[in-house]
């Protein structure tokens, strides 16, 4: 989920060939998931981990990007911004 997550930030920055870039990579990993599970649905160990994965990837890119807005409103405050 970190390549969603970041999906996200890019696309409500609208920066348009980063988000095409990871929309496309995006594709390639659900195939390659799709064709995983599909090839052995009876295995919930297997949807268990990858679910497991994907909060994790969530939870960690959504801490990083708040961590880095937060450092990055630290940077610019009144008293440093220039007209």
């Amino acid at each position: 989920m970190v390549v969603i997550a970041s999906w996200t930030k890019v696309v409500t920055e609208s920066r348009v060939v980063v988000s095409g870039i990871i929309t496309v990579l995006n594709i390639f990993i659900w195939y390659y998931v799709l064709d995983k599970i599909v090839g052995d649905l009876g295995n919930l160990r297997l949807v268990v981990l990858y679910a497991a994965g994907c909060a994790i990837g969530t939870m960690m890119t959504t801490a990083y990007f708040g961590w880095k807005e937060s450092k990055d409103k630290i940077r610019v405050t009144p008293e440093n911004e220039t007209i």
